[in-house]
């Protein structure tokens, strides 16, 4: 599993109100990594018309775990439905929903745009404005990797429309909690993924 790539969803679903609104929550899922486990939790979110906003999976600082990050919107009894049927898959080890922490959040972007030789420093400005980089230039288009909130990544989209986007990839949210983790079972061995272990849940809030 740790050489598949984050994605990055969004879609609309009419079968329950208390899916499109409501707080923002985003669970972070420490997972075994093996092969299959994305599918699992990514199936068990299209089986029950759960509605992903952003999903990015990647390998931790533990091989034998990786951490898939989820930001799903909804009322509380929607939260914990999701909880819950995350919690029954067998892969899953602990499921933390972060968004009432201190924590910081991130989404990736790589965007290519159309550029000349008479916009070329206008965009240039931009992409210092937004502290992103330029990672790769040709004679008709520059390649520009920006990182940060949301908000922001959504804002220079906008701020480069006008001179016309060629393609964009973007990796989904990712996030950590600030600081050292404070889990009941923080003193046991992270590397040792329990298929029945408790899963920590907390709530919502903004970075």
């Amino acid at each position: 599993m740790a050489n598949e790539s984050g994605s990055d969803t969004s879609k609309s679903s009419g079968k329950e109100p208390s899916q499109t609104r409501g707080n923002r929550h985003v669970l972070s899922a420490l997972v075994q990594n093996r092969p299959g486990v994305l599918a699992h939790v990514s199936g068990m979110f299209a089986s029950r018309g759960y509605n992903i906003d952003s999903l990015a999976v990647g390998e931790t600082e533990d091989p034998l775990l990786s951490r898939i990050t989820v930001v799903v919107k909804g009322d509380e009894r929607y939260l914990e439905q999701v909880r819950k049927q995350l919690e029954k898959i067998v892969t899953v080890v602990k499921v933390h929903d972060i968004s009432r922490e201190d924590y910081v959040e991130r989404d990736l972007m790589l965007i290519k745009i159309r550029a000349t030789a008479a916009n070329r420093m206008e965009i240039q400005s931009l992409v210092g404005i937004f502290r992103g980089r330029i990672v790769d230039v040709t004679t008709e288009a520059v390649m520009i990797e920006i990182s940060g909130q949301e908000r922001k990544v959504e804002a220079f989209i906008e701020a480069v429309r006008e001179y016309g986007i060629l393609e964009l990839a973007r990796t989904g949210r990712i996030a950590l909690v600030r600081g050292v983790p404070r889990f009941d079972d923080a003193d046991e061995p992270a590397a040792t993924p329990v298929e029945d272990a408790a899963p920590m849940v907390h709530g919502h809030s903004e970075l």
